[in-house]
């Protein structure tokens, strides 16, 4: 691979990158370090996974089959990989495996059953309850090893829900169910923990993690540091647009924030530190780069193929949906950094490459083929599996162009097998978060949720689209991206699509603000991962991270409160045309540049206090037009029927003076 080299010296240091891999645990759970006996067999149940699951995506494999079988090699490697507690790491006790014979048993059982087993889901037998409650307590403790304590938590209060409704205060009251009917909704249906976000998570997550395992083995992942570096190299702002580009590049085949930041953090933040970057803007830097690994497709987060899953729409139509607002996010994050070369007075970094650009896309260029050929072989007609299956097949026959990328044996295996264990923390998330959707359709609390909502509201489409970002935002901090998502889609959409918001915007909101989770204390990995390696202060980098993901909070904002919102989805407007999507799409980059002037307090120079309000109202004016137009009606007491042209004049008067007076 080609070899980019600072030429100073300034490394991270090996405590540093300690701690920040410590909040990838944190993220993907702490993972005993196996060798020997235990690790071979670890790796044989992992690459027999991956194997099953590349035959499931080319074959036809029926839908119990597969859910359940994807379940039993999820729940057999987290108890072998993932410890009863830290004590005990590093070496598989007796526990973890009698758990995992366990989990293999009672999903046999289920199996051999048959269609007998499945029809008895409304009058389940004592051993269907008695296996069914063991398999729930034993779902709920991989979950707690995988993710933490919070996620199985919420499960038993939304089971405890479902118990105890004849008891509970008006509007949450519903009739009750007996345990024995909640564990054969639960166990035995394919509407609880083998519903949906299963089914998502044995089909499209894994796939996608199988896809990036192997494209990290081949070395793509240190090809697009490398290219964004050589790219991007030589100029003072240099350090800042290396970053914004290679997160985007490594982000698409990772899919994790946390490691994102971390990955790129470890090589770019010495080329930072040494170009004038203050610690904790670097590290906020960092952050938002990882937090645009979710954002950006073609993988997005894991909650972006449940987007397709509950809409019953096309995984492509999802990618199609997150263009714009990627394209938004990422100019925003650049110029951000173009003022910050500013603001710090940005120097020089001189690097080092053995090859020039060319000679890189010639020797390396290969790992963007695959990339491309997820969405041509979905363009092309081809299901989000068998496009991910083939472009898989062509990562790996590409690999053999060079010897050094080239997947021999050894590194195939460990490819096979960090494809399905990179899968763990969210399949078991998937399944314990089937316990939630299952007692939400049981009991129709989605429905009570809304309507108290648009109570709360006074079905004021404002006042609702901010209580569902909280809501969403307050269950991001607890659980992590995926679980929150599913949560808030089953609860929460309902109150937004009841006032006529469209239900892929609605959805598209929520998976915003559950990303956002990323960026926001007390679980703002992310930024405390950056603030590790940069050495700066957590909760410093945290807001530091909140200025640069600016738009990430703004533009969903966008898709459900303007009547032309919808374009930035890629979605012709009612009674519109594609200028529209044209037009929204430009005013809100104006808006979100202006924002960003204000909230840098720098722009063509500094800004005064009067500048910076300006550079604000102006963002605001053309990002949120249809907020402030009743606003400035009732102030002013006559009809303001385009704000959004007051801001850019507003911008230009601005962008003008400051020219004119630096």
């Amino acid at each position: 691979m080609p070899d980019v080299r600072l030429t100073t010296q300034g490394a991270i240091s090996d405590e540093a990158l300690r701690k920040a891999e410590a909040y990838i645990e944190q993220e993907e759970g702490a993972a005993n370090r196996l060798s020997g006996r235990a690790g071979l067999i670890v790796t044989i149940i992992a690459v027999a996974s991956t194997l099953f699951h590349l035959y499931a995506a080319y074959a036809i494999v029926p839908t119990q089959e597969l859910r359940y079988t994807h379940v039993g090699f999820v729940l057999v490697l987290c108890f072998l990989l993932f410890p009863l507690a830290a004590r005990f790491r590093n070496a598989i006790r007796w526990w973890d495996v009698v758990a995992a014979v366990c989990c293999v048993g009672i999903l046999a059982y289920a199996l051999i059953g048959g269609e007998e087993f499945t029809d008895r889901a409304a009058v389940p037998d004592r051993w269907d309850v008695v296996l069914g409650v063991i398999f729930i307590v034993l779902l709920l403790e991989a979950t707690r090893r995988t993710t933490g304590w919070i996620m199985p938590a919420v499960a038993i209060l939304f089971i405890v829900y479902a118990l105890v409704g004849p008891w509970l205060p008006p509007p949450w009251t519903h009739r009750g169910y007996t345990f024995t009917r909640l564990v054969g909704h639960l166990f035995i249906t394919l509407e609880g923990i083998f519903g949906v976000a299963v089914d998502v998570s044995s089909t499209l997550i894994i796939m996608f993690t199988i896809y990036g395992a192997f494209l990290q083995h081949s070395g793509a992942g240190k090809f697009f540091i490398d290219f964004s570096l050589a790219v991007m190299g030589g100029k003072p702002n240099s350090a800042g647009r290396t970053v914004v580009l290679s997160s985007f590049l490594l982000g698409g085949p990772s899919g994790s924030g946390v490691a994102t930041t971390v990955t790129i953090g470890a090589v770019a933040y010495p080329m930072m530190a040494r170009a004038g970057f203050e610690k904790n803007a670097a590290g906020g830097l960092l952050a938002a780069g990882g937090l645009g690994a979710i954002l950006s497709p073609p993988v997005l987060g894991a909650a972006a193929f449940l987007i397709a899953e509950f809409l019953k729409i096309s995984y492509l139509d999802v990618i199609w949906m997150a263009i714009i607002p990627t394209v938004l996010y990422y100019l925003s994050l650049l110029f951000m950094v173009e003022l910050d070369a500013k603001r710090f007075g940005a120097r020089n970094v001189p690097y080092d490459t053995s090859l020039t650009i060319p000679q890189m896309l010639r020797r390396y260029g290969f790992h963007f083929v695959s990339l491309f050929a997820v969405i041509g072989f979905m363009v092309a007609g081809y299901s989000p599996m068998l496009s991910v299956f083939w472009s898989t097949l062509l990562a790996f026959g590409l690999s053999f162009l060079r010897p050094e990328t080239a997947l021999w044996p050894k590194k195939l295996v460990r490819a096979l097998s960090d494809g399905t264990i990179g899968v763990l923390n969210a399949a078991t998330t998937c399944a314990s978060a089937g316990i939630i959707v299952g007692v939400v359709t049981l009991t129709g609390l989605g429905l009570k949720f809304s309507s108290i909502v648009l109570a709360y509201a006074g079905n004021s489409l404002l006042l609702t689209a901010i209580y569902t970002a909280l809501i969403v935002w307050i269950v991001g901090l607890a659980v992590p991206v995926t679980a929150s998502y599913i949560i808030c889609a089953v609860i929460a959409a309902p109150a937004l699509t009841k006032l006529g918001v469209p239900d892929f915007a609605a959805h598209m909101f929520i998976f915003y603000y559950a990303v956002l989770s990323e960026v926001s204390p007390p679980t703002a990995l992310s930024p405390f991962a950056a603030a590790a390696i940069t050495g700066g202060d957590p909760y410093r980098t945290t807001l530091q991270a909140w200025k640069y993901t600016l738009p990430a909070f703004l533009v969903p904002f966008v898709f459900i409160l303007d009547p032309m919102g919808v374009g930035l989805l890629m979605a012709v407007p009612k009674n519109g045309t594609w200028i529209d999507i044209a037009l929204i799409t430009l005013k809100t980059a104006v808006g979100l540049g202006a924002l960003a002037v204000a909230a840098q307090n720098w722009g063509f120079r500094r800004c005064t206090t009067v500048e910076r309000v300006g550079w604000t109202l102006a963002g605001l004016l053309l990002v949120f037009p249809s907020l402030l137009e009743p606003a400035s009606e009732w102030l002013l007491g006559i009809d303001v029927p385009q704000p959004a042209w007051f801001g850019l004049v507003l911008v230009v008067v601005l962008a003008a003076w400051q020219i004119r007076t630096r």
